[in-house]
């Protein structure tokens, strides 16, 4: 499985990584906004992609929408991770295309388990 995080915070790249490999998720690439997200997803076909909302260049939901316009990430699964809480915003992301909404802080096992769900692994 390849997954591909993208967030302009080093802290919580390292982070999610550290949290990803421990689940078993060792082929992580990480991108610092939505620009270089969007690149990356281009030039390699991840699994799944877990994403922030507030990214300087380009915005997590628009990363979102322009990865929904691609044929092969029509039905890839992406998580957006923020701290965003609102509904608004929420449902902002769910008609870009979210599969799910996971808010900052993160709880590690409460990630893995919102991972191992959309990937169908137990």
């Amino acid at each position: 499985m390849k997954l591909l995080i993208v967030d302009d915070s080093t802290m919580l790249r390292d982070m999610l990584t550290y949290a990803l490999n421990e689940g078993g998720y060792n082929d992580v690439t990480e991108a610092v906004d939505g620009v270089d997200g969007l690149e990356k997803a281009k030039n390699s076909n991840f699994d799944l992609i877990i994403t922030d909302v507030n990214m300087p260049n380009m915005d997590g939901l628009t990363l979102v929408s322009e990865l929904r316009k691609l044929s092969e990430y029509q039905k890839i699964p992406i998580l957006v991770l923020t701290t965003e809480r609102g509904d608004e915003m929420k449902s902002k992301g769910k008609v870009a295309g979210a599969t799910g909404w996971i808010v900052k802080p993160f709880v590690p096992d409460q990630l893995l388990k919102a991972v191992n769900i959309v990937l169908d692994r137990k």
